[in-house]
């Protein structure tokens, strides 16, 4: 029986991964960092109450086998590019860099369609150096997904998506062959994804688009 360690448990994919691991015969523990309490219950549930911003304060909890990181949040939400930066590099690259130190094998991504270390695009060049990152980490396992627009319900409210979701679901018939990466996706489905990934445990650095991630989990 395994362990599971997750950030980002409160959002859209998330929550979703969350009761997913917690309903897995696969775990016997599921671990979640978070900053203020979920109110979440479960036999298996430890959850840590943690300040992101002072690592040194949790780096010994970081203890388990699959390591998923679905936090993530956008530069209009976060208020400027420094504080996107901080929740979407940052923070994976600190968990990440003590989970392989404490000898975690696998780690599991939410990246972005796009992503690119070189982008002229702030947001995917934050993706993408991220990603640069894990690619040279010391972990067994690493899975990077990338979901086109994500579909289900928000906490907060992101009416650029909302737009672009109406018009993608409207549009998505047209998307054929080399396009269908770009068709909206349920939240729901890429944590379905991201388990069944984790459950085939594949050695090295892969990157799952999101075509590929409808298939995983459907």
């Amino acid at each position: 029986m395994k362990t599971a360690l997750l950030i980002g448990s409160t959002g859209l994919i998330g929550s979703h991964l969350l009761q997913i691991l917690l309903e897995s015969e696969n775990y016997n523990n599921v671990v979640t960092f978070v900053r203020s309490d979920s109110g979440i219950k479960h036999p298996k549930l430890r959850q840590h109450i943690v300040d992101f911003d002072q690592p040194k304060s949790y780096q010994d909890l970081i203890k388990g086998d699959d390591f998923y990181c679905t936090i993530g949040t956008t530069i209009k939400t976060a208020g400027n590019k420094e504080a996107f930066r901080k929740v979407d590099y940052q923070y994976p690259k600190q968990f990440a860099s003590t989970a392989v130190a404490n000898g975690v094998k696998q780690f599991l991504l939410i990246s972005s369609l796009g992503a690119d270390e070189n982008s002229s695009n702030f947001y995917l060049k934050t993706k993408g150096e991220i990603q640069s990152f894990l690619k040279n980490s010391d972990f067994e396992s690493v899975s990077i997904v990338q979901p086109s627009l994500l579909l289900g319900d928000r906490k907060e409210f992101r009416f650029g998506e909302q737009i672009g979701a109406v018009l993608m679901k409207t549009f998505s018939f047209l998307l054929l062959g080399s396009l269908k990466k770009y068709k909206p996706i349920q939240g729901n489905t890429v944590a379905k994804a991201l388990f069944a990934l984790a459950q085939k445990n594949k050695k090295g650095f892969a990157i799952y688009e999101s075509d590929a991630l409808q298939q995983l989990g459907s």
